[in-house]
This record gives structure tokens, C-alpha cells and sequence, in this order.
């Protein structure tokens, strides 16, 4: 039996999920249903961001990250060109304003989504909301999935039951 195997389970089946967070010192990460919020610290290795959005890949191809960028008219093919998707755009002061969303089933989407997140760590921490059809199943799939990380851990479990719990007492008179 492995070590895996002998763990406690990470939910309580009849229980259903609020949140559930987990991460390392340098990621952040928290799950919800229909959303998935990615906190990145500066000092992440890059091959970490690319594990983690491939590894949301393989739980779920039909999740999307929404891009919003200001950019001449001609870059708006080259993002496409990269895999993103166009929702919309209009004319701005500055340019076109595009709206992209970024398809988590295309890899040559998610390399140019991943090398800019490590521009942008360059300068910053940032955070990624990425938008999927996850469960409390594709959840704990998602941990496993990225529980090969080196230093990997759950960091917090919201029940439903727990947050109506918590509201209702500060409900209280």
C-alpha cells in the first residue's frame, strides 16, 4: 500500500465543497466551482506555472482564462494565431481593446499564456482566474494531479455546511 493510498480521505464524502486551497510557499491555489484562482509569487520557477496549467488541462479541457488587452489591430491575428480565441474587441484611444479567451485544450495557447505570466513575474506576483466545469471530484483529481509538485500541499477545505454555519453566527444577535 502506498503512502497515498493509506491518507485520509482529503474530503468528507457527504460533504460538498466551498473552497479548497492548496499550493506551496510561491502558489496559491483555490478552487471553487466554476472558478479556479492562481496566485503566482514572484519567485516561482517557470516549469512550476507551466506543471500547474497543464496539469488544469488534463482535469479539464473546457476551462478558459479571459484575457483583455489593448493592442493595434494586426496583434489581434497574432494572438489568435497563438491559440487564443476572440470574443471581441473595439476601437479604443490607444489601439483595439480585445477581449481573448485562452482555451485550456490548446498547449500552444497555454506555452504563450505560460510565458507571459513569467514576464509578468518578472516585475510582480499575479494572479490567474481561470474559469471550468469542475466538481468536487474534478477538485480532488486537480489536487493529485498537482500533488507531484515538489512541496505540493492542502492548504485549507471550505464545506458548504461550514460557510451557512459561519454566516448564520455572525447572523446571530
Amino acid at each position: 500500500m502506498s503512502v497515498k493510498e493509506s491518507k485520509q480521505p482529503l474530503i468528507s464524502p457527504p460533504h460538498s465543497l466551498s473552497s479548497f486551497e492548496m499550493g506551496r510557499d510561491d502558489i496559491h491555489v483555490v478552487c471553487t466551482y466554476g472558478k479556479i484562482s492562481i496566485w503566482f509569487g514572484r519567485q516561482i520557477p517557470d516549469v512550476v506555472v507551466g506543471e500547474v496549467l497543464l496539469g488544469i488541462s488534463k482535469i479539464d479541457q473546457s476551462a478558459v482564462h479571459e484575457l483583455e488587452v489593448v493592442c493595434d489591430f494586426e496583434d489581434i491575428t497574432d494572438y489568435e494565431s497563438n491559440g487564443y480565441v476572440l470574443v471581441a474587441y473595439a476601437r479604443a484611444d490607444n489601439g483595439y481593446r480585445a477581449t481573448f479567451n485562452i482555451p485550456f485544450s490548446s498547449k500552444k495557447a497555454l506555452f504563450r499564456l505560460a510565458g507571459s505570466i513569467c514576464e509578468e513575474l518578472k516585475d510582480n506576483d499575479t494572479v490567474l482566474d481561470c474559469y471550468w466545469t469542475g466538481n468536487d471530484f474534478d477538485i480532488i483529481r486537480l489536487y493529485n494531479e498537482l500533488d507531484r509538485i515538489k512541496g505540493w500541499s492542502l492548504k485549507n477545505v471550505n464545506y458548504k455546511d461550514d460557510v451557512k454555519e459561519k454566516y448564520q453566527d455572525n447572523q446571530s444577535p
